[in-house]
């Protein structure tokens, strides 16, 4: 049995669905629905039983995963806002019950791999090396990085980054995204923008070093990251933390470029300023070093940034129902 929590969200519906295209269906969901729509996110998947996270809380307590012989925790769920200042609640959510996992995961003998952040990179002062022996040179922008980073240092601490495996995922995009709000994707956000006005909107820049719309990020295609986790996940012998990106910073305006094409539009993009939220706590540039993760014996093909907007943008997002199925 596979358990993955946030099963229902963004990329742990994909997860799913990757599973499935494998004939795997032996899998358990684990999320908060809230009200929100992401349960639409699991009405193509195949599995076995779904659960709340607090009530899954205390069946893993009471020897859920022992009783039931679960091979792999895929523990994805968590506050993803980066703009949730609210770090009692991140405490909780994304630190407490991640050590609350691990530890019946590794009491069992129970593959655990975890969703970390490159959130936890900050600026970027230090690089953006996957190398646990420079944890603590890490300086992350906000509570919702900084709630990603307590656990990779109590991982570390502990001596469980030895046989876990962590991931440091980048900015992610794709199918399955839409019930993120303001944390959805800008290719997402965008493709709206464009089809209802004819023109997309991003950030001005707020550093001299970048141009409006300059800013870079490295952009992964959803498909691309759940290939990455499921690697991990069966194989027990790659452990530590591992950044999942493409290796390649892309600029936002070379971004939202394919979403004009798809849509046959003339390419026009608009600025505003950075919200004051945003201001100080913005990752103006961040690039995977996916060296560890190849030397590990990764050899997925990644999808290049072009294909994938344009695959997104005109086989999901311009389609009636735009669900991973």
């Amino acid at each position: 049995m596979i358990i993955v929590t946030g099963g229902a969200g963004f990329i742990g519906s994909a997860l799913v669905w990757a599973l499935n295209k494998k004939g795997i269906t032996d899998i358990v969901i684990v999320d908060h629905f809230g009200e929100n729509e992401k349960y639409k996110n699991l009405i193509p998947l195949k599995f076995l039983d779904v659960f709340d996270k607090d009530d899954f809380g205390h069946m893993v307590h009471e020897g859920f995963l022992k009783e039931n012989r679960v091979d792999i925790v895929y523990h994805l769920g968590a506050c993803s806002s980066t703009t949730q200042l609210d770090m009692n609640y991140l405490l909780r959510n994304n630190y407490e019950y991640t050590k609350f996992l691990c530890n019946h995961c590794v009491d069992n003998n129970i593959r655990f791999v975890y969703a970390s952040s490159a959130a936890t990179y900050g600026s970027g002062e230090n690089g953006y090396i996957d190398d646990e022996t420079k944890l603590h040179t890490l300086k992350p922008l906000n509570p919702y990085g900084y709630s990603k980073h307590l656990f990779d240092l109590w991982a570390s601490s502990e001596g469980f980054l030895s046989s876990i495996a962590g991931m440091k995922y980048f900015n992610v995009f794709g199918p399955n995204e839409y019930h993120k709000g303001d944390m959805r994707s800008i290719v997402n956000k965008c493709f709206k923008q464009i089809k209802e006005n004819g023109k997309a909107r991003l950030f001005k820049s707020d550093s001299a070093k970048y141009s409006d719309g300059g800013q870079s990020r490295d952009f992964i295609y959803v498909k691309d990251a759940v290939n990455m986790t499921m690697f991990l996940g069966e194989n027990r012998n790659v452990n530590g933390l591992f950044n999942i990106g493409t290796g390649k910073a892309n600029s936002f305006n070379d971004f939202v470029k394919p979403v004009f094409k798809v849509l046959g539009v003339k390419e026009n993009i608009e600025y505003f300023d950075m919200p004051d939220v945003l201001k100080g706590k913005y990752q103006d540039y961040t690039q995977a070093d996916m060296n560890k993760l190849h030397k590990a014996g990764y050899t997925g093909k990644m999808t290049d940034i072009n294909d994938a907007v344009e695959d997104y943008a005109g086989n999901y997002l311009n389609k009636d129902y735009p669900y991973l199925q």
